[in-house]
């Protein structure tokens, strides 16, 4: 049997002893240089978020748009319901009052008949018989914002159906019939012109201001001709 001496025996060469106070320290010097990336990494992130664009604020269309956009869906519906249905280009003024007349089964206002006795009372005392109506004003606002929705669809300024003369005539007949029957006025209030109030003067410049020639100062004056 051959013998290996210590100094051929490769399991023999001394190891190096470390230390737990070295294996400690090596320990904690990986956990910073671990947080340091991760903090270094969560820095980077708000920059390149920050750097990105970010949308424009939508804008909300006014109460008046949406009014008028559904304003047109319903004259559009009452015309595909229409009997024979009606495209909308040959929509007329004499559809449109049948489609005002079609809205007052929907309306709030109570308008008296000739024969009611609160005919022409702006607050009658108790119940009547009377139908219900739309508003002379609601019926007016909604004409405008279909005249202009319409001319917005496409459609032609002068044959434009809700600026028709007779739609015209029938807005006019409307409002002096309510006018009368509920006893209201819709005549607009001329605003009276204001009247300038003088600006009374200073007590400096009612000094410099020249005094009257008083009765005695004439007298002296004939005295001495």
């Amino acid at each position: 049997m051959d013998l290996v001496s210590p100094q051929n025996n490769p399991n023999d060469y001394p190891s190096r002893i470390v230390s737990p106070s070295t294996i400690a320290t090596m320990a904690t010097n990986n956990n910073n240089i671990i947080s340091s990336s991760s903090n270094s990494s969560a820095t980077a992130t708000p920059n390149s978020s920050s750097t990105t664009m970010t949308p424009p604020p939508s804008t909300t269309p006014s109460r008046y748009e949406n009014q008028k956009r559904r304003d047109w869906n319903t004259f559009c519906q009452y015309l595909r319901n229409h009997r024979p249905p009606l495209s909308l280009s040959m929509c007329s003024g004499v559809h449109v009052l049948e489609f005002l007349r079609y809205l007052d089964q929907f309306g709030k206002t109570k308008v008296h008949n000739q024969t009611c006795p609160f005919y022409g009372l702006p607050n009658p005392p108790a119940p009547c018989p009377c139908p219900l109506r739309q508003a002379w004003g609601s019926l007016d606002a909604l004409i405008g914002r279909l005249r202009a929705a319409y001319e917005e669809h496409g459609g032609r300024s002068e044959g434009n159906p809700f600026g028709a003369r007779a739609v015209r005539i029938y807005l006019r007949e409307v409002r002096d019939f309510q006018a009368k029957a509920r006893g209201v006025s819709y005549e607009k209030k001329r605003k009276r012109p204001k009247l300038k109030v003088p600006v009374p003067s200073s007590p400096q410049q009612q000094s410099s201001a020249p005094t009257p020639p008083t009765l005695a100062d004439a007298t002296a004056a004939t005295s001495t001709i």
